[in-house]
């Protein structure tokens, strides 16, 4: 019995996807006294030789593999087991290969195992690509037209007129990342970390423009009065013409945060339309609350809700369990907080683009917060 190891590199010698190191532990192994025979077992068994001998009526062939066999010796030099191995898994491959092509065998692809502190990108076909912060690349739809263009961290996407039918792409980032896009009709979005937006390769004339928020983002939306425009973060639509606004909409929060920079925009429930809005003004916050499906507003400091495209994190009265999470969010470190009295405490405070550490000093010294740091988790006392 050969050793699933040694079995996938027999696999993927016999299609060509071997590398030179694994071709090198195959011949090491043919060394070994007895390989050579199960070597040739493996191939019968797994491979399926007397099938195809069978449907493709290939005697001949299978008798010159067999004769092949008994005239090897045990032991060979490293050279004569190569040619060896090669005149049979040559012999072999064109006996199985009506097999494999019937069984799909050569169609299947690898499982994609994307890294969760990679920025992705999903198409419309639904394929995942990985996002280089520094790389730069060309978007294309399924016909291989270009429609958007990435660089660096912003991802940009081209106007056509000619759209016919909605087909959208997801941008997510990853915890500790930031990144731009802008749309096809020239709305700006700055994402937050732990944030995905699906949005419209192209918008179509006569419709409104509508996205789907998850987390957190700063919309910058180009002015069109004619086609408004919506974004939706689970219960509640934003509607607007043209403005700049900040929406929290993360889905362990108990509630989804409206931020008016400038303009005006008006808040209701999906269900609902924008004829029952709540409108907000500049300086304003309008909130949903998931619990009982309530929108209210309140004046702020519009500074504590946008600082985070800076790099900052400031806070106003909330609980510590709530800095955690932004915390989290923003140095992609996890974070436990053991104490939970400490959870619900109210704390404020201001923090320019810094280390982590240098916040956490700033509690321990400030509230007598003591903290423990433990490979890339925070415990919190």
């Amino acid at each position: 019995m050969t050793n699933p190891k040694v079995e996938k590199i027999i696999a993927k010698y016999l299609t060509n996807q071997a590398s030179a190191d694994e071709l090198d532990e195959l011949q090491l192994w043919l060394e070994e006294e007895d390989n050579e025979e199960t070597f040739i077992e493996y191939i019968k068994v797994n491979y399926a030789v007397d099938y195809n001998l069978k449907s493709y009526n290939i005697d001949a062939s299978k008798k010159e593999l067999l004769n092949l066999i008994s005239k090897e010796k045990k032991v060979h030099k490293m050279q004569q087991i190569t040619g060896f191995v090669k005149y049979a898994a040559a012999i072999v491959v064109l006996l199985g290969l009506g097999y494999f092509l019937q069984q799909g065998y050569f169609d299947a692809k690898p499982e994609l195992v994307i890294p969760k502190d990679k920025i992705t990108l999903q198409l419309e076909n639904g394929n995942i690509e990985v996002l280089s912060e520094d790389g730069s690349r060309s978007v294309v739809d399924k016909n291989g037209n270009v429609v958007g263009t990435q660089s660096g961290t912003e991802l940009s996407y081209v106007n056509s007129s000619t759209t016919k039918k909605l087909v959208y792409n997801t941008l997510t980032i990853p915890y500790g990342k930031h990144f731009k896009i802008t749309l096809s009709d020239g709305t700006k979005v700055h994402l937050n970390s732990g944030s995905s937006l699906k949005y419209p390769v192209d918008f179509i004339d006569g419709k409104k423009r509508k996205v789907f928020l998850s987390g957190e983002a700063y919309f910058d939306v180009h002015e069109d009065k004619t086609h408004p425009f919506i974004v939706n973060s689970d219960a509640l639509n934003v509607e607007v013409l043209g403005t700049e606004f900040n929406v929290t909409a993360y889905p362990e929060d108990i509630v989804t945060d409206v931020v008016l920079v400038e303009g005006s925009v008006g808040l209701y429930e999906e269900e609902s339309s924008i004829n029952n809005a709540t409108v907000i003004k500049p300086g304003v916050k309008g909130s949903l609350s998931k619990a009982n499906n309530e929108i209210t507003t309140e004046e702020v400091n519009v500074a504590v809700y946008t600082s985070w495209r800076n790099g900052g994190l400031f806070f106003r009265n909330i609980p510590f369990e709530n800095i955690a999470k932004r915390m989290e969010r923003h140095y992609n470190m996890k974070i436990i907080v053991e104490n939970d009295i400490l959870k619900k405490e109210m704390f404020s405070a201001n923090f320019n683009d810094e280390p982590i550490t240098k916040i956490l000093s700033y509690f321990k010294d400030s509230y007598n917060i003591n903290y423990t740091i433990k490979d890339n988790t925070i415990y919190i006392k």
